[in-house]
C-alpha cells in the first residue's frame, strides 16, 4: 500500500503531525492580498469600452479609449497599492507606502467612468457617475496605510540599512533555491527551503532590532554569499555527475548553516532579553531611591489566602460588611 513520504527533510509535515521547521516567513513581494483579484475583474469589465471606440467617430474613439486607458491604470495603480498593503500587513514594523497608491487609483478609475459616460450636455450627469465610482473604489478596496507600525523608538536610518541587508540576504537565498532546482531532487529542494525558513527567522530579527546588525552582519552577508556560491557549484557538479559523496557533503553543509543560523538567532533573543532585564532593574533601583516601594504586604496576603474564599464569587455584603477577624483586629 502506497504512503506518503514524510521525513525531517520532507515537504510535508511528518506522519505524526508535527512539522519540524520553523514558520515560514514571507519574501518580500510574496505576501498576497485577499482583494487583488477584484482589480482584474474591473479591468475586464472596462473592456466594451476599448472594443466600441472603434466604432465611433474621431471624438468617440479618444474618449472610450482614455476612458478605457484610465480604468486600466487606475486597476495597475490599485493591485499595487494592495501589494503594498499586504507587504505591510506583514510585517511587525513597517513605514506607511509612500505613494497613496489605492487613493490615486481610485481618482483614475472615478476619471475614466466620468470620462466614459460623457455626452455634450450631460457633464453633471458624466461628474456623479465618476465621484460614484470613486466612492465604490473606496469601499471595495479600501483606504491606503496612512501610519508607521511599530516604528516608536526606531532608528529609521537603521531601519533603512536593516531592510537593504536583509534584501541582499533574500536574493542571496532566491539564488540558492534558483540553483538547486537543477537537481531535479525534491529532497535537496525541500532541505534548502528550511534553511532558507530558518535564515529568514534571522531576518526577521534584525528588522524588528536594527541595533542588532553587527551581530549578524556576517551571516546576512558573508555566510549567505558562500551558501549561494556553494549550491551553484554544487547544483552543477551533482547534475552532471550524480556523485554521493557531493551531495552528502552539501547536506553537512546545509545542516551546519541551518545549526549556526539557528545558534544566532537565539543568542539575538537572550541579548534583547539580558537587556530588557537590565532596564528594569535600573528603573526599580530608581523607583527605591525615590521611596517608592512595591506592594509586598498585598501579595503575600493574597498568596497565604484561603483558595477557598479566592474561588468564591464576592457579594456585594462581602464588600460592605466587615468580616468577624476584622472585627476582632479592630
Amino acid at each position: 500500500m502506497a504512503k506518503r513520504y514524510g521525513g525531517r527533510h520532507s515537504p510535508q509535515p511528518r506522519l505524526d503531525g508535527t512539522d519540524p521547521r520553523p514558520p515560514a516567513r514571507p519574501r518580500p513581494g510574496e505576501a498576497r492580498h485577499p482583494l487583488e483579484s477584484r482589480t482584474r475583474w474591473v479591468t475586464i469589465m472596462a473592456v466594451p469600452f476599448l472594443i466600441s471606440a472603434f466604432w465611433q467617430d474621431p471624438a468617440g474613439l479618444a474618449t472610450h479609449l482614455i476612458a478605457f486607458g484610465a480604468i486600466a491604470s487606475g486597476m495597475w495603480m490599485t493591485r499595487e497599492g494592495l501589494q503594498a498593503e499586504a507587504a505591510y500587513d506583514a510585517r511587525r514594523i513597517a513605514r506607511r507606502p509612500a505613494i497613496p497608491r489605492k487613493l490615486f487609483g481610485g481618482i483614475l478609475t472615478g476619471l475614466g467612468l466620468a470620462i466614459g459616460a460623457y455626452v455634450p450636455g450631460a457633464e453633471i450627469g458624466a461628474g456623479i457617475i465618476g465621484v460614484a465610482g470613486a466612492l465604490l473604489h473606496w469601499l471595495s478596496f479600501g483606504p491606503d496605510p496612512m501610519r508607521d507600525k511599530g516604528m516608536e523608538g526606531v532608528d529609521t536610518f537603521q531601519q533603512d540599512r536593516a531592510q537593504r541587508i536583509v534584501a541582499e540576504g533574500e536574493a542571496h537565498l532566491k539564488a540558492m533555491q534558483d540553483a538547486i532546482l537543477r537537481t531535479g531532487d525534491r529532497r535537496l529542494e525541500a532541505h534548502v527551503a528550511m534553511f532558507a525558513a530558518t535564515a529568514r527567522e534571522l531576518f526577521t530579527r534584525v528588522e524588528e532590532d536594527p541595533d542588532d546588525i553587527p551581530a549578524a552582519r556576517r551571516y546576512l552577508g558573508i555566510y549567505l554569499q558562500g551558501a549561494r556560491d556553494a549550491t551553484v557549484k554544487f547544483a552543477d557538479l551533482y547534475a552532471q555527475t550524480q556523485d554521493p559523496r557531493a551531495r552528502e557533503d552539501y547536506e553537512n553543509l546545509l545542516r551546519d548553516l541551518e545549526t549556526e543560523f539557528a545558534a544566532r538567532t537565539r543568542k539575538l533573543i537572550e541579548g534583547g532579553r539580558t537587556d530588557l532585564d537590565i532596564e528594569i532593574g535600573v528603573l526599580r533601583e530608581r523607583l527605591a531611591r525615590e521611596g517608592v516601594r512595591p506592594a509586598a504586604p498585598a501579595q503575600t496576603a493574597a498568596r497565604n489566602a484561603d483558595p477557598a474564599e479566592l474561588e468564591r464569587a464576592m457579594t456585594l455584603d462581602d464588600l460592605l460588611i466587615p468580616r468577624e477577624g476584622e472585627k476582632q483586629r479592630r
